[in-house]
């Protein structure tokens, strides 16, 4: 229950006293690492030697009809599978705006799969992981359609458990794999990689024996784990190789009929081309700003913006907000050697969101100068113009001088030494914004808060 007096300007010139309690907000999933559409994976994996169906891409729905019928040829079978090219999971259960459901469609003409499309190409599909959101969907991707004896589930992940990468397989693939692990765990098989040695054959060949591959296929599907791990996972500098479906034919080929790339951020110096696939259409347009400026940015979906220094002090801010019933609004690392003109692109980040009600600043300076932070702080506010109730809690480096430019600055900021008492503060600001917010009021703070 949210309890406070304050005093208003404007319209309601008096103390009014807010009694309210604040609505709840819906936790969003995030992403982390680099992730890059389907078909850019299968083209990846095609020049590792990795069997993948024949594909088109296009995004155009007139283009969708010949890229079709490219792919079907002369032959008897004229079925295709109509494929969105939108980075979240789920896609097959999900929905799009249009109306439209699924987001992976077999279609059985030219014609039909010319339809399908139309309802995909320029609608959002939502899914479990997009939330009501959704993701546009620009692209599609036209597959042949393949008729597969048996399906598995393969991996490859980084395991803290393991202190390396592992091999992870099961036999019942084309299935949510955390809905096996839940029902079935004895049906998903791990096997570790030796960072140093790597994987050898005799390894991956086990593996696939006790995948269930027919004894005419454990040989192919023994270097398709080879040529994933050697040409993908550590090629590119990989988190995550999914494969669900991996299957085979009658034949002894392995194919990859679904592919989901994870990419290590920090590698984004060294592998230029694959950080240069990156799609920002299917990302929150702020963090494509944060990356300009060489900032960690995460939006979230609470009230209380936060700009810090590190990972782990951001962390642990967000969960001090949250002890004390706030949510934060978004994760914010300016990390160790920002600028006055990066602290700036952070408040204009941050106060873009136009849930933030209150800024809570907790600097602790080794590397970074807290003097710096003040200096960004001020212009900041002196350039975007900033009403929003700011907190700051700053400690090391020159913070004497820090404090000197803060109080010299017409901002209307909140100042505190220990972090605990500023969470409160900022928790108690933002719920008193909210309630302005809502009662159509401007306000005016009067200390103590």
């Amino acid at each position: 229950m949210a309890s406070v007096v304050l005093r208003t300007t404007g319209r309601l010139a008096k103390n009014v006293l807010f009694r309210k309690t604040l609505r709840p907000l819906s936790a969003i999933p995030q992403k982390r690492d680099l992730s890059i559409h389907e078909y850019m994976s299968w083209e990846l994996l095609k020049n590792a030697g990795v069997k993948v169906p024949k594909f088109r891409v296009t995004e155009s729905v007139a283009e969708v009809r010949k890229c079709a019928e490219d792919l079907v040829g002369n032959a008897q079978n004229p079925d295709v599978v109509v494929k969105a090219q939108v980075l979240a999971g789920g896609r097959g259960k999900g929905y799009f705006t249009s109306g439209l459901k699924g987001g992976v469609k077999i279609c059985f003409s030219p014609e039909e799969a010319e339809t399908v499309a139309s309802k995909m190409i320029g609608s959002k599909l939502i899914t479990k992981q997009t939330g009501e959101a959704g993701r546009i969907c620009n692209t599609v991707m036209i597959v042949e359609r393949l008729y597969l004896r048996r399906e598995y589930y393969f991996a490859i992940v980084m395991d803290r458990s393991f202190a390396g990468p592992v091999m992870v397989g099961s036999s019942q693939g084309g299935m949510n794999i955390e809905e096996v692990a839940r029902d079935s765990p004895t049906a998903i098989i791990k096997e570790p990689i030796d960072i140093i040695s790597g994987i050898n054959r005799e390894q991956a060949v086990n593996l696939a024996a006790h995948m269930g591959f027919d004894a005419a296929a454990i040989d192919s599907a023994a270097e398709t784990f080879m040529k994933l791990y050697n040409d993908i996972f550590l090629k590119y500098d990989a988190t995550m190789i999914e494969i669900n479906p991996m299957s085979e034919d009658n034949q002894g080929n392995v194919f990859c009929m679904d592919c989901k790339l994870n990419f290590d951020d920090n590698s984004a110096y060294r592998q230029k081309e694959i950080f240069s696939k990156r799609d920002w259409s299917q990302e929150d347009p702020r963090e494509q700003l944060a990356a300009k400026s060489d900032l960690n940015y995460i939006g979230l979906d609470g009230s209380i913006g936060c700009l810090v220094n590190g990972a782990g002090l951001a962390m642990a801010t967000m969960d001090i907000i949250k002890l004390h019933g706030g949510k934060p609004a978004n994760f914010l690392d300016v990390g160790g050697g920002a600028t006055s003109k990066q602290v700036t692109e952070a408040f204009r980040l941050i106060t873009s969101d136009p849930n933030v009600n209150s800024i809570l600043v907790n600097i602790f300076g080794g590397i970074m100068r807290c003097d710096v932070i003040a200096q960004g702080i001020v212009h900041a506010g002196e350039q975007l113009n900033l009403k929003i109730p700011i907190v700051v809690r700053l400690q090391g480096t020159r913070v004497e001088d820090a404090k000197a430019i803060l109080a010299a600055s017409p901002l209307r900021m909140f100042a505190s030494d220990d972090l605990d008492q500023a969470a409160k503060m900022a928790v108690k600001l933002a719920g008193i914004m909210t309630l302005a917010k809502e009662a159509d009021v401007d306000v005016t703070f009067e200390l103590p808060i």
